[in-house]
């Protein structure tokens, strides 16, 4: 079970923005037991800074579930710059 895998591959180009999280975010439920509309939620975040897109998912989880969490949550969030990195000397 454990020795077959895929790799996807994905263009990631400058501006574009990847978070990456665990069941605990896709999991967390509002008292009616309605999960938390993360991709709803993604397309209303807009170009945010990282951390400030954190932040913002930190604090909507917490008021979506009135603020307990039922489960550990993690998430990172990457933005690719929309400049070149400078270059550096072989």
């Amino acid at each position: 079970m454990g020795d077959h895998y895929f790799v996807d591959t994905v263009a990631f180009t400058p501006g574009d923005q990847l978070l990456l999280y665990t069941d605990g975010v896709s999991e967390t439920r509002d008292r009616t037991g309605e999960f938390f509309p993360l991709p709803d939620w993604m397309r209303r975040q807009g170009a945010k800074p990282p951390r400030e897109l954190l932040d913002r998912l930190h604090r909507d989880l917490l008021h979506h579930s009135g603020g307990r969490l039922g489960d550990d949550i993690a998430a990172l969030a990457v933005r690719c710059p929309n400049t070149q990195a400078p270059e550096y000397p072989a």
